[in-house]
């Protein structure tokens, strides 16, 4: 982890002292601050190896072992599988620390008109039902191109007819919901669904859950936008 640091420190201290030719201010918190991170980093990918990931393979076994589910039955019989996929998206989303740090400058620069609360629940829905989606693929074993084209063409329709203030940043909520605490549960979560369902590649079908993660809440931040515009709309000519 070490290693992984030292590009980071390397260009933002050259840029500083060969580029800018300025003094580091605060030196002795910004190299505190850089040792902190890398003991957190090193805690945080230890934390992984030892409890997320077999969490999640132990997860996905449990909900897909036949003494649980049954012998008999299609991909409805997955339902729990579904309903844990929606679960672990919205909990995991909602403590994303980089979607609460967008939602706070989002409020911020929006003068308040973009609330914390509803733009974070609004982006975990979407992170939801991506997942549940996801593993809905995995458990039917249907190619993932066909739901990721669909859903940029749906992405596409929408930006044309959102107003233009929030395309910007239903884009980024998309991107900062794959990020610390999503993306460990997820990968867990699809790798191990894919290892234990007969007839399913951890290779081919075991990745792609962090797609839907990252597409769905474009969707529904848009679709949210699309709403509170219409419902606007309909006050005013109402007064």
């Amino acid at each position: 982890m070490l290693v992984d640091v030292a590009p980071i420190v390397l260009v933002l201290f050259s840029f500083q002292t060969l580029i800018l030719r300025q003094k580091i201010p605060n030196l002795k918190k910004v190299i505190i601050g850089f040792i902190l991170v890398w003991i957190g980093l090193t805690l945080f990918i230890i934390g992984l190896e030892k409890a997320l990931f077999p969490i999640g393979k132990i997860m996905a076994d449990q909900l897909t072992a036949v003494s649980f589910i049954g012998e008999s039955g299609g991909w409805e019989k997955y339902y729990w599988v579904y309903i844990f996929a929606f679960s672990i998206g919205f909990s995991t989303t909602i403590a994303e620390p980089s979607l609460l740090a967008v939602a706070i400058k989002a409020n911020q620069v929006s003068g308040g008109s973009i609330k914390i609360w509803p733009l974070r629940i609004v982006v975990a829905i979407g992170v939801a039902v991506g997942i549940s989606l996801g593993s809905f693929r995995i458990v039917t074993g249907i190619p993932i191109h066909y739901f990721i084209i669909t859903g940029y063409v749906v992405v596409l329709i929408q930006t044309y007819f959102t107003p233009k203030d929030i395309i910007a940043l239903a884009y980024d909520s998309g991107g900062v919901t794959t990020s610390t605490v999503t993306v460990p549960l997820v990968a867990a979560l699809g790798l191990g669904l894919a290892s234990t369902i007969e007839g399913r590649n951890p290779m081919i079908d075991g990745f792609g859950l962090i797609a839907f993660a990252s597409l769905f809440p474009i969707m529904s931040v848009l679709a949210y936008a699309q709403i509170t515009n219409f419902l606007n709309r309909r006050r005013n000519n109402a007064l």
